[in-house]
């Protein structure tokens, strides 16, 4: 089988997000990567719910541990009753859908579908870890082929020579549009904010960007709309962990103010992915607030005096008006226009595209 993940940098192989085999999930920890190339290696599918909640993967990662998770849950039953096993794998598919709950929705699609390869593997006497594996990397294929549409959709936004900024780690689409541009040689170059207080612009974007040969420069969180003005940014672009039917844009925090820069400022916002059916209105939404600590500390060494307080939301919530479009594999709609993403794609309800 050809695989979509062929050609991509490093961290967007498969076996190198995360991968089931011989009883153990292998999950890449990009808490420190790339200073170190290092694995977890998950023995339980609890672990797996603790690697994602730990953000040992984070992005669009989970998106692939959770699956492999529910795969090592398969293995760990295998010797049940086929009811049994059952029962088993939906308490895991509740455990590792609900690792972040901001992404919660997403995950129990994810986990659920490996319910229903689980169900008909059993019908069919089949291995079912192998099952929900290949389940998986199907999966994947059609999702990084589906982003790969949307890449084109983006790039075709990007000026010859032109300035992209990006925010935060968008994972398959920062790789498949910077294949995009090198199909359509097209030279643009890149910043990226380093997204505190886990560094993944200058961590893992950057990395991906120069990994793919690309002109790519890090800048602090603090800089974004004086880089914008100085260096003429042509494109502000970010995947999202929840785009609201009502055309809010959940994403890493941050992405509000450098929306609002862009926004004031005349440069374009496109925020890549699909609506989410689960998340109608921004009510819907579960802000995740995360141990404050780590705002006190940079990579572990603390910049803060003892004593003083800290305060981490992990997202923020970007208004539809500063967003000029969302880029999907069907074209760009309007963020007020989201519903009509389901009129003209109908079976889009029940699928994750980050």
């Amino acid at each position: 089988m050809e695989r979509a993940d062929q050609n991509l940098a490093f961290m967007l192989q498969y076996e190198n997000i995360a991968w089931f085999s011989d009883g153990e999930v292998r999950i890449l920890d990009r808490r420190c990567y790339p200073a170190k190339t290092e694995f977890v290696r998950c023995k339980h599918h609890r672990e797996v719910a603790q690697a994602i909640t730990d953000m040992v993967t984070q992005s669009a990662g989970p998106y692939t541990a959770a699956p492999m998770g529910m795969a090592l849950a398969a293995w760990e039953c295998r010797n049940m009753p086929k009811e049994a096993q059952m029962d088993y794998l939906q308490d895991a598919a509740n455990v590792i859908s609900n690792a972040r709950p901001t992404t919660a929705k997403r995950m129990a699609v994810l986990c659920n579908s490996c319910l229903q390869v689980a169900q008909n593997a059993l019908k069919q006497d089949r291995n079912v870890a192998d099952a929900i594996v290949a389940h998986t990397v199907d999966a994947n294929n059609r999702r990084y082929r589906q982003i790969e549409e949307i890449a084109k959709h983006l790039t075709a936004k990007f000026p010859q020579n032109g300035t992209v900024m990006t925010h935060c780690f968008a994972e398959t689409i920062v790789g498949m549009m910077l294949k995009q541009c090198q199909l359509q040689n097209k030279e643009i170059r890149l910043f990226c904010p380093e997204t505190r207080p886990y560094f993944q612009g200058a961590r893992l974007t950057a990395t991906v960007c120069r990994d793919m040969g690309f002109d790519v420069t890090v800048i602090s969180d603090n800089m974004a709309a004086f880089v914008m003005e100085r260096e003429k940014v042509d494109v502000f672009t970010t995947a999202a962990d929840a785009i609201c039917c009502d055309g809010h844009v959940v994403n890493k925090v941050g992405t509000f103010q450098n929306a609002i820069s862009a926004k004031y400022l005349g440069v374009p916002y496109y925020v890549t992915g699909a609506p989410d059916a689960g998340h109608p209105t921004v009510d819907t939404i579960h802000l995740e607030f995360r141990d404050p600590e780590f705002t006190l500390q940079a990579m572990g060494v603390r910049t803060a005096a003892e004593g003083v307080k800290g305060y981490y939301p992990a997202f923020d919530i970007t208004p539809p008006h500063l967003v000029t479009g969302v880029v999907t594999d069907r074209g760009i709609y309007l963020p007020t226009q989201l519903n009509d993403y389901f009129l003209d794609n109908p079976q889009a309800k029940n699928a994750v595209v980050v």
